[in-house]
């Protein structure tokens, strides 16, 4: 069976607010969650968290523009524990990384979501003082319980957990779907999944449609970015092998559609 869901592209915060969600209210709510943090550029933002001091994981269609166009790194600044116009710190991005086979065009694949990972390296590192970075989690059963930070639409100055919604699905490539209640800003959300007493980053959010959110599996992607990271230059190298794909009747911005297999 194969069903149909949008991409959660980088949008500016639009209108009314989703329900199912716990506001961080007060800076003494965000106690555990600083690393947590709106990424911001021209005209919109998506989420992001840290998982090294000077790391940021976000989805990989974040880091580009609605064509294809790779967001220069320098326009892109991630603010942790941002509420209401103010942050424990913010950072410049130096550059970023995004895996080799992911393709961003008008109508996204299966595939694309499969590795719609980014990693931000930031201009200096945030110290765990201010903000502690989490660890990823390299597998979850399906039915594990998860909980999503984020900024949406509609709630885009202060962050929001979705503290009860499961992992419903494991498919091809290391995607997973979850009951999440996710919007626009979402994109890039860290999904959080306790092991040991501990939370640990399970994925990202990419996408949405149908009741579920979907979003690619880390634990292989994220060593393999931060190795390029450490290598590559003070840019990525054209994307670092992402491009466009022009469909005839495709769709891009907001109307991007994709299908699951």
């Amino acid at each position: 069976m194969r069903a149909l869901f949008a991409l959660l592209l980088l949008l500016p915060g639009l209108a009314a607010a989703q329900a199912n969600f716990d506001v961080i209210e007060g800076r003494g709510d965000l106690l555990g969650w600083e690393a947590v943090g709106r990424l911001d550029a021209e005209g919109g933002f998506c989420t992001g968290a840290l998982i090294a001091p000077d790391i940021v994981l976000t989805a990989a269609h974040c880091v580009y523009e609605p064509d294809g166009t790779p967001r220069p790194p320098e326009t892109l600044t991630f603010r942790a524990g941002y509420y209401r116009g103010t942050q424990i710190v913010t950072q410049r991005v130096r550059r970023w990384v995004t895996p080799p086979g992911y393709v961003q065009h008008p109508t996204p694949t299966h595939e694309s979501v499969a590795v719609d990972v980014a990693l931000l390296k930031l201009e200096a590192p945030i110290t765990s003082a201010e903000a502690d970075p989490f660890r990823v989690l390299q597998h979850a059963p399906q039915g594990s319980a998860v909980t999503v930070l984020s900024y949406g639409r509609g709630r885009e100055e202060v962050l929001s957990r979705e503290p009860s919604c499961a992992v419903t699905g494991h498919y091809a490539d290391g995607v997973l779907a979850f009951d999440c209640d996710v919007t626009f800003g979402s994109s890039g959300a860290p999904v959080f999944l306790r092991e040991n007493g501990r939370l640990r980053i399970l994925s990202v959010i990419s996408s949405t449609g149908g009741g579920s959110a979907y979003g690619p599996g880390i634990a292989a992607l994220v060593p393999e970015l931060s190795a390029r990271l450490r290598r590559e230059g003070s840019r990525p190298a054209a994307s670092a092998g992402a491009r466009r794909i022009t469909v005839g009747g495709g769709r891009d911005g907001t109307g991007a559609r994709f299908v699951r297999p």
